[in-house]
């Protein structure tokens, strides 16, 4: 009996053995239930992400005003450096000036054969003409070439995004040829007339990627009601195409204002200077150049540009996202 009870007791003891829970069971659900140890990193990674995003992002604003700073640099020099006298430009290369001196700005407005503001209205001039031409000449041909079928589109189309990689000094030659026979040297002329002619043809593909993502239902309705081309260009396409049209006015003028080749090769007569050809006479290769004077009328040229940039920025960023989204 002894011997058949003893399988049976140690049968019932290792099944009450696999049933029983460890003795550390309760004390680990108790410790989830509770939430106790294992929460407490839960509770402090997300403080710890912030303040470590927190400092990549001043990192970041660090870097963007150093760099910035660095490439403000020359025109925070030229700016002090407009207010020094000649002998201690170079002398004293720090951004605050010991001597102020404001003689640069008078004699540089009257160094010239002309006063300076005969300059800034030469320049005034072809950039308003090159302005006009862009925006009516880039936005016909863009209308052209989105709104339109005609024989050769894409052939036509293609050829103008080539001309975009077309250097100038590659045309300018035959540009001259062609002037000097029109006898249009010496005049403004050869700095407008192209600019009628839609000879930009990045302004061009700026203004078809825009007109393609305007709705063409409301050309249909316009055609509906009895409009034509024209007048859908005019009522239609231009008042919805001003970020566009803005850009091309931005661009035209800073690129036009501060171009010096294609001016220094039409105009050599000294009464039809435009600023950027009036600011290489104040340098001269075999005397004295005047470095006050010079820094002083290069402020007074870029207060345009940068007046320019600063009412057209919102026009000049809509315009480039929007045309960048189709």
């Amino acid at each position: 009996m002894t011997d058949a009870s003893t399988p049976t007791q140690t049968a019932q003891n290792a099944t009450t053995t696999a049933v029983r829970p460890p003795s550390n069971t309760g004390t680990a659900s108790g410790s989830r239930g509770t939430g106790g140890n294992t929460a407490r990193p839960v509770a402090v990674r997300p403080r710890g992400r912030r303040a470590q995003a927190r400092v990549i992002s001043l990192l970041k604003h660090a870097g963007l005003i150093a760099f910035g700073f660095v490439m403000l640099y020359p025109l925070l020099w030229m700016l002090a450096s407009s207010f020094k006298p000649n002998a201690l430009i170079f002398r004293e290369p720090g951004l605050i000036p010991t001597d102020i001196d404001l003689s640069n700005y008078t004699d540089g407005w009257n160094a010239l054969l002309h006063p300076f503001s005969h300059y800034l209205i030469n320049s005034a001039l072809v950039v308003l003409g090159s302005l006009l031409g862009n925006l009516l000449s880039c936005s016909l041909a863009a209308y052209a070439f989105a709104r339109l079928e005609f024989k050769g589109k894409r052939l036509w189309f293609a050829i103008m995004l080539m001309s975009i990689m077309l250097p100038i000094h590659v045309v300018i030659v035959p540009q001259y040829v062609l002037f000097s026979q029109l006898e249009w040297i010496n005049t403004f002329l050869p700095l407008i007339v192209p600019k009628l002619l839609a000879t930009d043809a990045f302004f061009i593909f700026l203004m078809v990627q825009f007109f393609r993502g305007i709705p063409r239902e409301l050309d249909e309705a316009a055609t509906l009601d009895g409009c034509n081309h024209l007048r859908i260009y005019l009522q239609i396409m231009l008042p919805l195409s001003m970020p566009a049209l803005a850009t091309t006015a931005i661009f035209t003028f800073i690129w036009t204002w501060n171009d010096f080749f294609s001016q220094l090769i039409f105009l050599t007569r000294p009464e039809m200077y435009t600023v950027p050809i009036a600011l290489r006479t104040f340098v001269d290769s075999t005397g004295e150049s005047s470095w006050g004077s010079l820094f002083a009328m290069s402020i007074v040229s870029l207060i345009p540009v940068f007046i320019a940039f600063l009412f057209g920025q919102k026009y000049l960023v809509k315009g480039i996202a929007t045309t960048g989204i189709k």
